[in-house]
């Protein structure tokens, strides 16, 4: 039988009727854009994440960059991020005129660490953006630490982790803000592009951020600051809230597919396919991603042969972000973060979701443990 690597179809049709009945309501009131969902899923939203403030975005990208532009970063200014992430961690970074600083990866979580951005901290540093990649926590406890030593905000990209956990709290209750993405394949995924920046707790910074995203404007037609247009509309919130109720139990849908798949592929050793294990403290990884490593260079013809069985994979990200063609300015040397190189030539996502049944795991589990003789 044949794998994807995502279906959304299931979870979609589980919301179809409500979301139908709420559309026809929007369309009734003709308000499209900052009603009532909005409000609601803010609020909801806030409460879920241990944040007092929630402003919605048009984007995962659009709430990165909100939060830069209200933290003050410009030109000539450094802002530490890893190098091993999507683009838009970056490229937010670049379009405000300030340079990012590539840092390499714990390799056990695919994170940045404490000690990788001390050691990346100048007289420029402006910001430091930690990435929770896959749907497990970065070293939030010792970043943090490094942060307040230094007097440097801090932006959470929980952008593939809301609801992922780590010594006693959630993503989005560490740094000042934190920047969320709804894109459709997120565990909490809207019917296009949404996203959400949070504020932990300071209301003068929330209050900016919400006039930022409506061209820096309050009250109507007075703007204070050059802003952006980054609202989300009510279609994508009411989607969100529909889908919200159900969010924790496509958590652990994942989490249960992911310690099964380690289980079932025990006789698969270590220097042949590292797993992506749980190892933050008190944590909770909510695999956005399950991404092994595929070892002794065998990716290529590991994913051809799932392919040729009809099993969905891919991979996360291929090139580095200091190795793009776009930030070669910056000249940073193949092998000054050789563990976020090796990285992107090992890692492969499986299929996770939680509507997989008991076949479909099996299907690829037999298909993994085949590959490798077991």
């Amino acid at each position: 039988m044949s794998v994807p690597m995502l279906d959304l179809a299931p979870q979609n049709a589980a919301v179809k009727d409500q979301i139908l009945q709420g559309l026809s309501g929007i369309i009734d009131r003709s308000s499209f854009v900052l009603g009532e969902n909005v409000k609601g899923l803010e609020a909801d939203l806030a409460q879920y994440a241990g944040a007092r403030y929630a402003v919605g975005m048009s984007s995962g990208t659009d709430a990165l960059l909100v939060a830069l532009m209200a933290l003050g970063v410009k030109h000539g200014d450094e802002v530490i991020l890893p190098t091993f992430t999507f683009f838009a961690t970056a490229g937010v970074v670049a379009r405000l005129g300030a340079t990012p600083v590539f840092v390499d990866l714990d390799p056990r979580t695919f994170n940045m660490t404490g000690a990788l951005v001390e050691a990346a901290i100048t007289p420029r540093t402006k910001a430091i953006i930690p990435v929770h990649l896959f749907g497990q926590l970065a070293e939030m406890p010792a970043i943090m630490a490094v942060a307040d030593k230094h007097g440097i905000p801090v932006l959470e990209d929980a952008c593939q982790s809301l609801g992922a956990k780590g010594w006693g709290r959630s993503a989005g209750e560490f740094g000042q803000m934190t920047a969320c993405s709804f894109y459709p394949t997120k565990n909490l995924g809207a019917f296009g592009d949404a996203g959400l920046t949070l504020i932990r707790d300071d209301e003068a910074l929330a209050a900016r951020v919400r006039r930022m995203r409506v061209h820096g404007m309050e009250p109507v037609y007075v703007h204070h600051e050059i802003g952006m247009n980054g609202r989300i509309d009510e279609f994508q919130a009411l989607v969100l809230r529909a889908k919200l109720p159900m969010l924790e139990g496509w958590h652990e849908g994942r989490r249960r597919h992911a310690q099964w798949y380690i289980e079932r592929l025990k006789a698969i050793t270590p220097d042949e396919l590292a797993f992506p294990l749980e190892v933050v403290p008190d944590g909770r990884h909510i695999y956005n991603q399950f991404t092994v490593r595929v070892k002794g260079g065998r990716r290529e013809a590991l994913m051809a042969h799932l392919k040729s069985l009809g099993i969905g994979c891919a991979v996360y990200y291929p090139i580095c972000l200091h190795e793009q063609p776009c930030f070669q300015y910056l000249g940073i040397k193949k092998g000054q973060l050789a563990e976020s190189e090796k990285a992107s030539q090992e890692v492969l996502s499986l299929p996770v979701f939680p509507e997989m049944t008991p076949a479909m795991l099996e299907e690829v589990a037999k298909a993994l443990l085949g590959f490798f003789g077991k």
